[in-house]
């Protein structure tokens, strides 16, 4: 009856035998056996582009989790170094990117050919399909064009993103050019990744969040919808991921996604109802939760489960799993979920 990945199967509102879990993050540095293949790798940015080690990492979660789907170890900002930005990762401080904040910076980038020049990450997605030999689906995964933006425009990791609201109210018709070569290069990127073998792709718009509902609409959705509409002829389910994303779940449905995956701010049962269970939703466990008392996350788990829709909900955190989280937290998250969330036959 239930034939096929049930992580698959519940993208696609089928039926399974239980709810599919897997962990944003879950290949990274709560994991001790991650922590010694990196340290193998000698920095993050070599990691990410060893082909072998990426694969090894990107496994690590599958055996020791059991979880229901593996992601590709990679970082979303990969393809934007390939455009030709600058980039480092600052141990402790995280990326480093030379910042793109005028028109005469926007004219040095391009849109790069995804095999040329991140031919790394489809030779890591072809060898962890082998490696995964069926047991899982693979997720592929890109930055959104505005969370990319804000990285290119801060030049890191930012707080108040003064930079990239002063551009993009100062002159918005250039900013959108910079979401527009973001678009592209995504669009490739990702179509690439398919065509590697990923089995369903995850866009991660997480600072989209920062924005009033207004400006999501005017600058975050248009790019989306664009990377969407391009991804149709692929046939891979497309999971939307934006941390605080209650004010825009309705835009956020109309995209033309298959998944919403929802922060831990809103629940379920809310955002089912608002977008009128018309897309799967993946979600949504605070990542906190983590560090409780066992009876205490199971308790959440099962919260959660409970304000789920019937058929369509692939459970995951809110975000991403944090490193001081206990291995076998998560471990028991993935057992409490298989047990707890098991539909009838």
């Amino acid at each position: 009856m239930f034939e096929g990945s049930r992580f698959l199967r519940a993208c696609r509102r089928q039926t399974v035998d239980t709810t599919p879990v897997w962990i944003m993050r879950q290949a990274g540095r709560y994991l001790p056996q991650y922590r010694a293949t990196r340290a193998r790798a000698g920095d993050f940015l070599s990691l990410c582009k060893a082909p072998e080690l990426a694969c090894e990492v990107t496994l690590q979660p599958v055996e020791l989790l059991k979880v229901d789907a593996a992601i590709l170890f990679s970082d979303i900002l990969i393809p934007v170094e390939a455009m030709g930005v600058p980039l480092q990762f600052v141990e402790g401080e995280g990326p480093r990117l030379e910042p793109v904040r005028s028109e005469g910076d926007l004219r040095k980038l391009h849109v790069p050919d995804p095999a040329a020049e991140t031919g790394f990450v489809l030779d890591a997605v072809r060898l962890i399909r082998r490696e995964l030999d069926g047991r899982v689906p693979l997720i592929g995964f890109s930055g959104a064009p505005f969370t990319l933006a804000t990285y290119i425009v801060e030049g890191g990791s930012a707080k108040s993103f003064q930079k990239v609201l002063a551009w993009l109210y100062g002159d918005p018709e250039s900013f959108r050019q910079l979401l527009d070569v973001l678009a592209e290069t995504v669009i490739l990127y990702l179509k690439a990744q398919v065509d590697a073998g990923v089995q369903a792709v995850q866009i991660f718009d997480t600072w989209a969040g920062m924005l009033s509902r207004r400006l999501y609409r005017e600058f975050a959705l248009p790019g989306t919808r664009q990377i969407v509409q391009a991804l149709r002829g692929c046939s891979v389910p497309v999971i939307l991921y934006v941390n605080g994303c209650s004010p825009f779940l309705e835009e956020m449905a109309a995209s033309g996604v298959d998944v919403i995956s929802v922060d831990w701010r809103v629940s379920l049962a809310e955002a089912s109802e608002r977008i009128r269970s018309a897309v799967a939703l993946q979600g949504n466990l605070d990542p906190m939760a983590l560090f409780a008392p066992r009876p205490a996350l199971e308790h959440e788990v099962g919260r959660v489960l409970g304000s789920a829709p019937d058929r369509g909900h692939i459970f995951n955190l809110g975000h991403g799993i944090q490193p001081e989280t206990p291995p076998e937290a998560a471990v028991a998250l993935v057992e409490m979920v298989h047990r707890l969330g098991r539909k009838e036959p």
